[in-house]
């Protein structure tokens, strides 16, 4: 039987089905898919069904919900010729929580498009529309097209999982014990960003992560703080200074052994990274801060893409609502996270941090260190036919060869792809730093899918004919 649309080319159909594809992926978004967050349990199960059957009308031969631990992986396959090659795709259908709920200029699971300075064809407002289920969803409406269209040139798996955003604590049992059915010649991942469209980039390195939580406890109870202020330890106080401490005056991380295998790069290196196009005057206005912040001796870029780093990401205790109440507080709490750079160990720094950090409480307090999740740090070869063929495509695409960058983040599973599968995952991106994820008004916009999407659909063919 002769496909109707055989002689329409994966762009064209992209352009006659684009609404359906936006359409979609808004449908996507209304589910609130929070794995951080057990009172959502039941829609993140909804998004993994909202995944599986999304992959099956695109023409997936297999889909299906792998139980694991925790929530659930989606895999889906097409399989069309053993001697073609065969690219496993990579996302995540969980989501960061929206709070705070109002700081949203919309509802953050009714997503709206709006137009913007940046996006003026338009902006997908919603939780979850750039990281990553927008990303993620770009690559199922390619296998779409391809398939449409008869232009399927490669082999294609896909794994979905739900686990992401909280450390995807289940996601290497999966892979070790799939290591057959997971094999590939490339690993695509859109869960990155690019420098912009008219500079269109390709993420090539990976911070890890070490995410702690510390409690810091005083006094068996709540107290008044005019009758016990100043006879007994405050644990906010306490908190405030042990954190102080963690950081010198030059930026430096202060815990013992922290950069003994940081990987100390050359001038040559360094000034090639700093050659990618990078306003810093700009940078400063677009966050309205008068100048930027870090480790001394290092520019905003390195900062963010080659140095480690350790960050309050929250801190609370005491009383917090409406009014006063003076108390002094009986338990004090904070979360910090810990980027790493090649060569860290997450475990390593993670004992490391906890042993700092308790030798600096002084004996009128007691601690605990929770720590939560981590990530490895990874780089990645721009000498690979899936380099290549991602290169090419965003040239045909862009007009523009891609710049290798550096990114800050962290995905947990790019070193595990590498040391269990044995590939460089292709890290291509089609968000901009500016979108918003992980804060409210998080946003995607509809060209950057649109043309993620017709770009994949190209990296299939570049890759087959490597």
């Amino acid at each position: 039987m002769i496909n109707k649309n055989s002689a329409m080319s994966v762009k064209q159909y992209i352009q006659e089905n684009k609404d359906k594809f936006i359409n979609e992926l808004l449908d996507l978004l209304r589910i609130p898919s929070v794995s951080a967050d057990t009172k959502f349990k039941a829609e993140v199960l909804k998004a993994a069904d909202f995944v599986k059957e999304s992959l099956i009308t695109a023409g997936a031969d297999k889909a299906e919900i792998c139980e694991t631990a925790g929530y659930p992986i989606v895999y889906g396959e097409k399989m069309v010729d053993p001697s073609a090659p065969t690219v496993l795709v990579y996302g995540h259908y969980d989501v960061q929580p929206a709070d705070p709920y109002e700081l949203w200029d919309s509802p953050p699971f009714e997503p709206v498009i709006k137009n913007t300075t940046l996006h003026p064809e338009g902006a997908i407002f919603a939780r979850g529309s750039a990281d990553d289920k927008g990303q993620f969803y770009m690559h199922i409406k390619a296998f779409e097209a391809m398939m449409k269209t008869g232009g399927l040139a490669c082999n294609v798996k896909f794994m979905i999982e739900g686990e992401e955003e909280v450390g995807s604590s289940n996601l290497e049992t999966f892979v070790k014990e799939n290591k057959a059915l997971l094999k590939a010649d490339a690993v695509l991942i859109s869960d990155t960003h690019m420098i912009s469209l008219d500079h269109p980039s390709v993420t090539v390195g990976l911070r890890g992560l070490a995410y702690m939580e510390v409690e810091v406890t005083g006094p068996n109870k709540d107290l008044h703080s005019g009758t016990f202020g100043g006879a007994v330890a405050n644990p906010l106080n306490v908190l405030c200074r042990m954190i102080a401490s963690l950081q010198d005056e030059q930026g430096r991380i202060t815990i013992p052994g922290f950069y003994d295998k940081v990987e100390e790069l050359s001038a040559a290196y360094r000034e090639e990274l700093n050659k990618a196009p990078f306003d810093e005057e700009a940078y400063r206005r677009k966050l309205d801060v008068v100048e930027t912040s870090g480790e001394a001796g290092y520019t905003t870029i390195e900062r963010t893409g080659i140095r480690p780093t350790l960050d309050v990401n929250g801190i609370w205790g005491g009383y917090t609502g409406e009014g006063a109440k003076t108390v002094l507080p009986s338990k004090a709490y904070a979360k910090i996270s810990m980027r790493l750079v090649p060569n860290q160990d997450f475990s390593e720094i993670s004992d490391l941090f906890e042993k700092h950090f308790k030798s600096l409480a002084p004996a009128s307090v007691k601690v605990k260190v929770k720590p939560h999740h981590g990530g490895h740090p990874a780089v990645v070869s721009t000498d690979s036919k899936a380099y290549r063929a991602a290169e090419a495509a965003i040239m045909e695409v862009f007009g523009k060869k891609a710049i290798p960058t550096r990114e800050g983040g962290s995905i947990p599973i790019t070193s595990l792809f590498q040391k269990e599968l044995g590939v460089d995952p292709i890290l291509m991106g089609f968000g901009l730093d500016t979108d918003d994820i992980h804060s409210p008004n998080e946003h995607y916009g509809v060209k950057n899918y649109l043309l993620g999407i017709e770009t994949i659909a190209l990296f299939f063919k570049h890759l087959k004919e490597q």
